[in-house]
């Protein structure tokens, strides 16, 4: 092959190179009109609770969530249980409502977790993560604090103690 040939697919694979890079740093810029985030509408969803009874979040509309991505594997999801059914029983007369979506378990490991650390809130089962996607979950625990007219007012990674919750959750009750 002859140096000009060698130097025309150089200067054609460099170019290539170049595009894709242009077209990922735009892509990586441009805001995604769908991206759950503060400030936006929560995304509706319907999941099968533990008990097999289906939920929508649009349910939930005049209500103050806590929704609560995690999984019985997760060591801070577990720390953070008991001040989640608390907050809850403090305030589910005053309209909140807590909502655990478990990520990707059986019932049956699901059931067990939750009888061990007493949750009595409502249980969603996101056995094929089509809602974990859908709310771009990465860590957990990662929860959302949504008022009562469904719009994101904060969301939090990782664990959270009592403290932290009741602060948020007396946000979104108001």
């Amino acid at each position: 092959m002859n140096t000009t040939k060698r130097t025309s697919i150089r200067v054609a694979i460099l170019g290539v190179l170049l595009i894709a890079f242009v077209f990922a740093l735009y892509t990586s810029f441009v805001k995604d009109p769908h991206q759950v985030k503060a400030g936006n509408a929560a995304p509706n969803f319907s999941l099968p609770q533990l008990n097999g009874t289906p939920m929508k979040l649009s349910d939930l509309k005049g209500k103050a969530v806590v929704l609560n991505f995690w999984g019985s594997w997760c060591e801070p999801c577990k720390a953070e249980m008991p001040a989640l059914q608390k907050q809850y029983e403090t305030n589910k007369d005053k309209g909140l409502v807590v909502v655990g979506v478990n990520i990707g378990e059986t019932p049956v490991a699901v059931q067990s977790f939750i009888e061990q650390y007493g949750a009595k809130f409502p249980i969603l089962l996101d056995r094929d993560l089509q809602i974990t996607k859908l709310y771009r979950i990465g860590p957990i625990p990662t929860t959302f604090f949504i008022d009562r007219e469904g719009e994101i007012e904060e969301i939090y990674i990782g664990q959270m103690t009592d403290a932290i919750i009741a602060q948020k959750v007396a946000q979104i009750l108001e």
